[in-house]
């Protein structure tokens, strides 16, 4: 049972984040066939994001009312929906809806809110490795379906594509319906021993999401969320354009940017056992460094564009993408165990996902004042290093076991 919590976990982030992460080969077509401005059709990106954060929490309440047997099909019915419509429509508002609206709360249902309530109640040791392997199937997703998609667009059109991903989607529904979900969500392992350094908060106290945001551990989490995504999603919103400009082709750009995924799957992985075998603080900082040094070839790319440094760029932010991910969830889970686990972890995904869409918003407005892409770098970077500051200036997340109750608050 432990490997089919992990298998449902990993399969499910594929098709969510690799679904939503498709707008980005999409962005070109839709701005040449309707003559939309980049901030325009970031717009529905952004909105996507800003829906997937608004639809965590709901999703964690729903997981925690009703399980993951109501919410992961539901979910992707949601995303199968939009996709599908998305192929019939020629109004900004229509893609908002279907591709902001519908894709992000599917995408949300289908992600790390029920997904970690799951590790968390199956994998009491090891929680972080199980988490990186979790979260390992974004980065699957991102690697498979985006250079696929491209490859539909390039020989059907963009319409077509998306009539071929929501008819794809909905026909898994079936396979997720008959899985057996009251194992999955009812039986868990016993809990294992107390341990002498345990406090009493650890294991005896009820959290739920109002006593959950009085403390600072809460709130350090969502800084490194957001910031994290700020981060990253100013410059994956706009990166395989980037790659377009500097004189790649796009199903090449679409390619480097599915060799990100390839190397994030590695990334989440090893960023999960790092956190085990070596602390949160260690892995995390190894994680931030390699994103920042991955954003300043690019950066170099815009100043001097040789092919060659598409190459460490690629590297360094594959690697480390997405990495930040089961750090924070299995923190999440360690910190805040208890019946209200699954909706705290939904409020603080949803700082991530908000803290996406600004991202995406902020660097189509930067590329429409500026011209390029200079500015989104720059902006990227000095979120990073805010994004890495509470590993280091608070307690519980740079620590190499759970959290008690002296160092929450």
């Amino acid at each position: 049972m432990p490997a089919l919590v992990l298998a449902l976990a990993f399969a499910c982030n594929m098709l969510g984040r690799g679904t939503g992460d498709t707008f980005i080969v999409f962005l070109l077509p839709l701005s040449h066939d309707f003559h939309w401005s980049r901030a325009q059709v970031s717009s529905v990106y952004s909105l996507y994001l800003v829906l997937t954060g608004i639809a965590a929490p709901l999703t964690g309440m729903m997981v925690d009312r009703w399980g993951p047997r109501f919410v992961y099909p539901a979910g992707l019915a949601l995303l199968g929906t939009g996709c599908l419509l998305a192929g019939h429509l020629d109004k900004l508002w229509q893609f908002q809806l279907c591709i902001g609206v519908l894709n992000g709360m599917g995408v949300a249902m289908l992600g790390m809110v029920p997904a970690s309530m799951l590790i968390s109640r199956w994998f009491r040791s090891r929680m972080s490795t199980a988490m990186g392997i979790a979260y390992a199937g974004f980065g699957t997703g991102t690697l498979l379906i985006v250079p696929l998609t491209q490859w539909f667009i390039e020989s059907h059109g963009w319409r077509d594509a998306y009539r071929i991903l929501g008819i794809a989607l909905l026909a898994l529904l079936p396979l997720l319906l008959v899985l057996p979900w009251r194992r999955l969500a009812t039986e868990a392992p016993a809990p294992p021993p107390r341990r002498a350094d345990a406090g009493p908060l650890e294991e005896t106290r009820a959290w739920q999401v109002k006593s959950a945001i009085r403390t600072r551990a809460y709130w350090q989490l969502v800084q490194v969320f957001a910031f994290t995504a700020l981060a990253m999603y100013a410059m994956l919103a706009q990166v395989v354009a980037y790659l377009v400009q500097v004189g790649l082709k796009p199903l090449e750009a679409a390619t480097a940017f599915g060799a990100q995924g390839l190397l994030s799957v590695m990334g989440m992985m090893a960023s999960g056992w790092a956190a085990d075998r070596f602390g949160f603080r260690a892995a995390a900082t190894a994680s931030f460094t390699s994103t920042f040094v991955g954003i300043v070839f690019l950066l170099l790319l815009s100043i001097h564009p040789a092919a060659w440094l598409v190459f460490p760029f690629v590297l360094f932010f594959g690697i480390s993408q997405g990495a930040r991910g089961p750090l924070v969830a299995s923190l999440t889970a360690r910190i805040f165990r208890g019946a209200g686990f699954a909706t705290i972890n939904g409020t603080i995904f949803a700082g991530m996902s908000v803290g996406g869409a600004v991202g995406s918003w902020v660097s189509g407005v930067l590329f429409d004042w500026t011209g390029g892409y200079r500015a989104s770098f720059v902006f990227s970077m000095a979120c990073i290093v805010i994004a890495a500051l509470p590993f280091w200036s608070a307690k519980p997340l740079g620590a190499r076991r759970s959290p008690v109750s002296s160092e929450l608050r």
